[in-house]
């Protein structure tokens, strides 16, 4: 297998853009591949623009009839009226939409397809993890399911077992729905509570379809939650059950909208946690997947101040060349977000938090902490069935 990092970019895929206003600025993308390059990580990888998903690696999770209809309004965009999820203030129509959403897709299959045939360890695309997308739908500004077209991609070349752990704010449904009577995939979502955010799914008792059950296991965490808990539920629950599972690919989805500056969502999350959480995936992909790893962007709404730093951390760990935290950021970046966005930078790769926490089996359950009642209730709801005990 090669040691080789790949980095899927295509600068058409800040086309992917809903327009003034909207939440999801492309200008993360774009911000995030310079900050990558200022700190040189675009030679420590191999830059690889994969073609665009076509209709038959679509049809692997979409329906047809969607398809069709994403490619009409991207056509037309005046013409969506809100059917398919297409037309809404979450997705509204724009020109290009198909071409664009099918570019990012085809970036995540192209990721899979070269770690399962070991054109590269790992691979990156901080465009996708897209995973709102429903086989019939559009939901949560997303169009197609990347993520789940690249789960879908490695099961066709002959996977077993796939694992998806996605630690984005905002509950993995639609990668959970593709795969959820499918017992060969584990898709684990770690998230705030439904109570409080959307797409209000993502209960610890969502575990997985007649003759898969575990296959889904859902980590709701308390509004507020930081550094500390975030890292204690990630520890108490994904080693385990990648241990237990023995994937043979590790994908995963590191939405940045964690964040305690992030305009959409309620944690409190520092950019050193999800450095931390990144680390840790390289660690058990290495650790249970024989170093096979997709990585995916998401979510991430601090678009100068976070999701830049995050994802290069996330290239820089994947590249076997991670940025230490104290590290300045560069200049020159510093001068093109000015130039993007009229906005003054970060001045470091850090927030100057530690990353610790309290680790889940040497302190043990405290019933009166809302937290851990959380890890105890995804431990309860989805161990059993992979032979642990909760």
């Amino acid at each position: 297998m090669s040691g080789r990092t790949q980095l899927m970019w295509d600068e058409a895929v800040t086309g992917y853009d809903f327009g003034p206003g909207h939440p999801m600025d492309p200008v993360r993308l774009a911000l995030t591949m310079r900050l990558a390059e200022a700190f040189g990580l675009d030679r420590a990888v191999e830059v690889v623009a994969a073609k665009s998903a076509g209709d038959s690696t679509l049809r692997l999770v979409h329906r047809s009839d969607y398809i069709d209809a994403v490619r009409r309004v991207s056509a037309a965009p005046k013409t969506a009226d809100g059917s398919y999820g297409l037309g809404t203030e979450d997705d509204p129509a724009f020109a290009g939409m198909h071409e664009a959403s099918a570019l990012i897709a085809g970036q995540s299959v192209g990721a899979a397809e070269a770690v399962w045939r070991g054109e590269a360890q790992h691979a990156v695309n901080f465009a996708g993890g897209l995973h709102h997308a429903m086989p019939g739908s559009a939901s949560g500004f997303c169009i197609y399911n990347d993520a789940s077209l690249a789960v879908a991609r490695l099961l066709e070349l002959g996977a077993e077992r796939v694992a998806y752990v996605d630690v984005d704010v905002h509950h993995g449904d639609g990668v959970q729905t593709a795969f959820w009577d499918d017992p060969r995939v584990v898709t684990i979502s770690m998230h705030e509570h439904p109570r409080t955010l959307f797409p209000q799914t993502g209960w610890a008792e969502e575990t997985g379809g007649p003759g898969a059950e575990g296959s889904a296991v859902n980590l709701p965490l308390p509004a507020g939650t930081g550094d500390e808990g975030w890292l204690r539920a990630f520890h108490a629950v994904v080693p385990e059950l990648l241990a237990a599972f023995r994937p043979q690919v590790l994908v995963t989805q590191h939405g940045a909208d964690t964040h305690f500056e992030d305009p959409l969502a309620h944690l409190a999350v520092s950019l050193d946690a999800q450095r931390a959480v990144a680390e840790s995936c390289h660690r058990l992909a290495h650790e249970h997947a024989e170093g096979r790893w997709v990585a995916l962007g998401g979510g991430g709404y601090a678009i100068v101040d976070v999701v830049p730093r995050s994802w290069t951390h996330l290239v820089g760990i994947a590249a076997g060349r991670p940025i230490p935290p104290e590290s300045l950021v560069p200049e020159e970046w510093l001068h093109h977000v000015y130039a993007r966005t009229r906005q003054t930078g970060p001045g470091r790769m850090t927030d100057g938090r530690p990353a610790t926490w309290r680790d889940w089996d040497e302190t043990g359950y405290d019933p009166a902490d809302r937290l851990d009642q959380a890890i105890r209730a995804t431990r309860m709801a989805a161990f059993p069935a992979h032979g642990l005990m909760p």
